[in-house]
This record gives structure tokens, C-alpha cells and sequence, in this order.
């Protein structure tokens, strides 16, 4: 708890806070300069006490305050701003501090935006970037005259960045990450902003992808009234069901001969296109069918060029098939993962990976995004214990879980745990559930008004394409359709992996439809996705889930050439 003393302390610095700025003004000493620049530097040392914090903290105070000068033009500019940066000080000393950043622009229209994270957090998004898969040929919320605001969630990534989890050693620091730490920051940020503009924001959204869509759905869940609009792109909104999904992927890849190299993912891939690709009534390299391809492709019967993708007799004989462990690996990889154990939050499986046409690291290809996508999909080396840095991206991330959030032993060997039984540490597992997966029941969201755009890539490896197609069923079930069309979009699309891809690296003004949404009621329709990597500037339609694009004519690389279809 915090000391009567200690709370007195804190609203006594912040009066201090405006005491000083009045006497400055009315002496005429030691003036700061006018304008913008003045109002950034009023802010320095600024004290925001617990009580102002929704959720038990001993309270934030602004570190440093930078007056950043207009720069860029186009769709690159951003107008004069003030960056703040601050530190939420946690209850439990041995926790580490929430660290954030706020972007105030020197005109602010009176709305805000919110950025999540990525993997574990630990690193500040950039508050002066893009929402989710933003739009290349638009200001980005900055630009547009948005204040800004980010945080770390509450820890300090080592060399490992989004997949550092030793903040799991840390009972305050699980629990910032699990939600906590976004409550807090906007508390901590709107105050900021309060002192900055006199008044608060009249709309604020969060955006954000992965991690930072399942905290978008977390936020939207928990404090409804906070927000008026989310964009969610690939949530791993069961986050504690999808690593123990991803400690399954993770195992079968690391049997002996499972792990794919470079030329048999090729083989995979080009087996999978040869397939599927024509499924939606044109062969543009896109599988835009891909719940039929899931169900006639299998990689034992499947053909590459008219050969058999299977090796003869299942063995390892070249990169142009694929051997029985690899094959037995996909497959694994493809299916659901049953839990035969209780999980406080209620799930009970993960389901299996749109494997079939994913880019899983084909490092051949010159794209510029290429090694990012593998990176985020089967890096460049087996999982092992020890875990190699350079394994898949899921691999290091659940060893690091297993190692200090689960046994909280950093010379355990992660591999040992069987996510379908862990045995003695299911406990501790269904504990971090209640943190890590977030509820369905978005209510009081849609009672408040809000509203929540969901997108999702087919070809995701990293984070189910079908775990979010479960989300929005389960809204349906709770609301029925037509309610939830009346507060929630949908949208899949055909051959986008995690975050990025160098087959259709898709970009959405997102933030635009979500304002005409919010702000003027006008629903999305029509909306277009756009290609900055596969083939820049092409387009596709986007769908409302469950419905693909289907060819009906005309110029391949245009969306009015599809239809959406079921």
C-alpha cells in the first residue's frame, strides 16, 4: 500500500507543477520560451500520483520531455511535437517499472491513439509510427494530429528483444504484461495529455498486432469506457493457449529429420500453390480458398512438377521432397492441440496453422521483407535444448515462457514439457491462463459503442488464422450475427503470413474506417488491401469472414476483378 505521506508528496508535486508556471508567468523570471516548445518543457518532472492510476501503482512521473521540430513530407510528415517520456513506478520494488512514451502534437484534434506490442514487449513502439499494416500513401496517426502513446508493458528486453521472458521471474511484471500494464499506462499517458491540452481526448482507439492485438481485445474487454475503437491484426489473444499450441509445433519440428531446410519449404510451398492456387477461379499465387485447400491438400499424396512430394519410400533423399519425419511434423503442425488439463481460462485446445501455401522462411527469395518472415516463421535452425537464437521464432519464444514464467528454472530444458499433459506444472500453466487468454465477452464494449476491426493473414505461422476465426464465431454465438456486424469487421487475407510477407504484404487505412465508423456511423464496405511486396501496388478485395475473394474477370491485379464469395 502507499502511505498517506507518500500520496500527499505526490499532489504536492504536481501543484508544484502548475505554482511554478504561474509564478513564472506572473515575475516574468527565468520565462521559457513561448508556444509549443514551452508547454513541452512545463512537463518535465510532472508527477502523476497513484490515485490518478486506475490499477495499484506508486505512481508515474514524466523522466524527459524533447521538443521535435516538423520533418518529412507526404505521407512521411509529421508536425511539431513534444515527446514525453515516462516511467510507471511499480508496488513491489525488486518489479521492473512500466516505461512509455507519449507523442503530444503541438495542433491535437482531441483524440488519441494506443500502440501495442509485439511477442514479449519489452522495447517502447514507436509512437511517431504507423497503426498495424497501415497504409504506405497516408499520415500516420501522428501525422494526422493524434496523440500518441505506447508502452513497454512493464519490463526491459535483453538481446532477445520481443522474446526475452525473463520478466517472468517477476509475480507484478506477469501481470503487467498479462493486461495490467496497459491500464496503467493510458491512465498515466490521458493525465499527461490533460496537463499538456487543458481537457481530455473526446475518442481513443488502440491498435495494435499479435501481442498487441490480443492487448487491444484486453483492453477493449476490460476497461470499455476507456475505448471507442480497436484494431486488432493477428491477435494471439489465448496467448497462453497458443504457446502451449506453439510448444507443439515446436517439438514435432524438433525430432530427429524434422526440421525443414530452405529447398524442401520451397517444395512445400510450390507443391501447395500447384494445388490450391487455382481454387478461386485464377492462378495469381494466392490461395484465397484456403479452407478447401486445407481440405484436399495432403502432403504424402501431393505432386510437385508431377513427381511425388513425398521422397521415395519416405526417406531424406533431396530438397525437392519431403521425408515421413517432416511430413509427420507438418501434419502435427496443421492439427489441434487437445489440453487434458484444466486451464483457469477456460480454453481447452489450440487449433493447427494454416501450413499449407505458407511462406515458412524460404530465404531464397529476394524480397526485402524476406528475412523477417523468416525470422517470425522457422528461422534457420532446429529447435535443441539449448534453444538457438536462430530457431523458430515460437520455439525461442516458449523456451524462454517454460524457463522463467512456468518453472521459473533458467537451466530447464523446455522441450521436456508436454503441452497436451505438462504434468506437475499444470497448475502453474492454467494459473497464467487467467493473465495471458482473454475473454470473448466484449459487452460492455458494444454497450459503450465501441467498435473492433479484426484481420487476420491465411498463411499465419505463427499465430493461428483459426484461433481468431474461434473469436469471432464465439461473438456470433454470444450477440448473433447481425449484432455483431453492427460492432465488429472481420477480415482474412489470402497469402499475408505474421506481420509481414513477401507473397501479399498487405496495407489497410484502418484507422480512417475505424473514424468513419466511430465517428459518423458509417460502416465498412467495400474496403481494399493493398500489396506493398508480392506485387507492389496490387489489390484485393477485403471479405467479410467467412467469405474469400473469388475471380470473376479482368485485370488480376486489381480487387474489382473479385467477387467475395462463401
Amino acid at each position: 500500500m502507499i502511505s498517506l505521506d507518500t500520496r500527499i508528496l505526490k499532489i504536492a508535486a504536481v501543484g508544484a507543477f502548475w505554482l511554478t508556471s504561474a509564478a513564472s508567468a506572473a515575475t516574468g523570471a527565468a520565462r521559457p520560451p513561448a508556444g509549443p516548445v514551452a508547454a513541452c518543457e512545463r512537463l518535465q518532472g510532472f508527477v502523476v500520483p497513484p490515485f490518478e492510476i486506475g490499477l495499484s501503482t506508486s505512481g508515474a512521473t514524466v523522466v524527459s520531455v524533447k521538443p521535435v521540430a516538423a520533418s518529412g513530407t507526404g505521407a512521411k510528415a509529421l508536425p511539431d511535437y513534444c515527446e514525453v517520456t515516462g516511467k510507471i513506478s511499480p508496488l513491489d520494488r525488486s518489479a521492473p517499472d512500466i516505461q512509455f512514451k507519449v507523442g503530444l502534437p503541438a495542433q491535437w484534434h482531441g483524440k488519441i491513439v494506443m500502440f501495442g506490442g509485439g511477442g514479449f514487449d519489452g522495447t517502447i513502439p514507436d509512437i511517431t509510427g504507423n497503426v498495424p499494416n497501415g497504409p504506405v500513401d497516408e499520415l500516420v496517426p501522428l501525422g494526422r494530429g493524434y496523440a500518441t502513446f505506447a508502452s513497454d508493458s512493464g519490463h526491459q528486453a535483453n538481446a532477445l528483444g520481443s522474446q526475452d521472458g525473463r520478466f517472468g521471474l517477476n509475480d507484478e511484471a506477469v501481470r503487467n504484461f498479462g493486461g495490467d500494464a496497459l491500464k496503467k499506462t493510458h491512465d498515466a499517458a490521458l493525465a499527461i495529455i490533460k496537463a499538456r491540452y487543458g481537457h481530455w481526448p473526446h475518442k481513443a482507439y488502440f491498435a495494435g498486432g499479435s501481442t498487441g492485438g490480443r492487448e487491444a481485445v484486453t483492453a477493449i474487454q476490460r476497461w470499455p469506457s476507456d475505448w471507442d475503437g480497436a484494431i486488432a491484426w493477428y491477435p494471439a489473444w489465448d496467448d497462453a493457449a497458443a504457446l502451449l499450441g506453439g510448444q507443439r509445433m515446436n517439438r514435432a519440428l524438433a525430432k530427429p529429420g524434422a526440421y525443414l531446410s530452405v529447398g524442401k519449404r520451397k517444395a512445400l510451398y510450390d507443391a501447395a500453390m500447384q494445388a490450391c492456387d487455382s481454387l478461386d477461379g485464377v492462378a495469381d499465387g494466392l490461395i484465397s480458398d484456403q479452407q478447401q485447400c486445407n481440405a484436399r491438400f495432403d502432403p504424402v499424396t501431393a505432386t510437385l512438377n508431377g513427381a511425388p512430394l513425398r521422397c521415395r519410400n519416405g526417406a531424406d533423399t533431396s530438397d525437392n521432397c519431403l521425408s515421413d519425419p517432416q511430413i509427420e511434423a507438418l501434419k502435427t503442425i496443421n492439427s489441434t492441440t487437445h489440453f487434458r488439463f484444466r486451464l483457469v481460462s477456460g480454453e481447452t485446445q489450440y487449433p493447427g496453422y494454416n501450413v499449407w501455401g505458407a511462406d515458412l522462411g524460404i530465404t531464397t527469395r529476394s524480397s526485402p521483407v524476406e528475412p523477417v518472415v523468416t525470422f517470425l516463421a522457422f528461422g534457420t535452425s532446429q529447435p535443441a535444448n539449448p534453444m538457438p537464437a536462430t530457431a523458430p521464432y515460437i520455439s525461442v519464444l516458449t523456451d524462454q515462457w517454460f524457463k522463467y514464467a512456468v518453472t521459473r528454472d533458467p537451466d530447464f530444458n523446455s522441450l521436456s514439457i508436454d503441452p497436451e499433459q505438462p504434468g506437475v506444472w499444470a497448475n502453474r500453466i492454467s494459473e497464467l491462463s487467467s493473465q495471458l487468454d482473454a475473454s470473448t465477452d466484449i459487452s460492455a464494449f458494444r454497450r459503450h459503442g465501441g467498435k473492433l476491426l479484426l484481420v487476420h493473414g491465411l498463411a499465419d505461422v505463427l499465430v493461428s488464422t483459426r484461433a481468431t476465426e474461434e473469436y469471432y464465431r464465439r461473438l456470433q454465438e454470444q450477440f448473433g450475427i447481425r449484432q455483431v456486424d453492427s460492432f465488429v469487421r472481420f477480415y482474412e487475407i489470402p497469402g499475408m503470413g505474421h506481420a509481414v510477407s513477401s507473397t501479399f504484404n498487405a496495407t489497410w487505412d484502418s484507422l480512417s474506417a475505424l473514424e468513419q465508423w466511430v465517428e459518423r456511423g458509417k460502416a465498412p464496405v467495400a474496403q481494399v488491401t493493398t500489396d506493398t511486396a508480392g506485387v507492389p501496388g496490387r489489390t484485393r478485395p477485403l471479405c467479410d469472414y467467412p467469405e474469400w475473394p473469388r475471380y470473376v474477370g479482368g485485370d488480376v491485379n486489381r480487387a474489382e476483378s473479385f467477387q467475395c464469395s462463401r
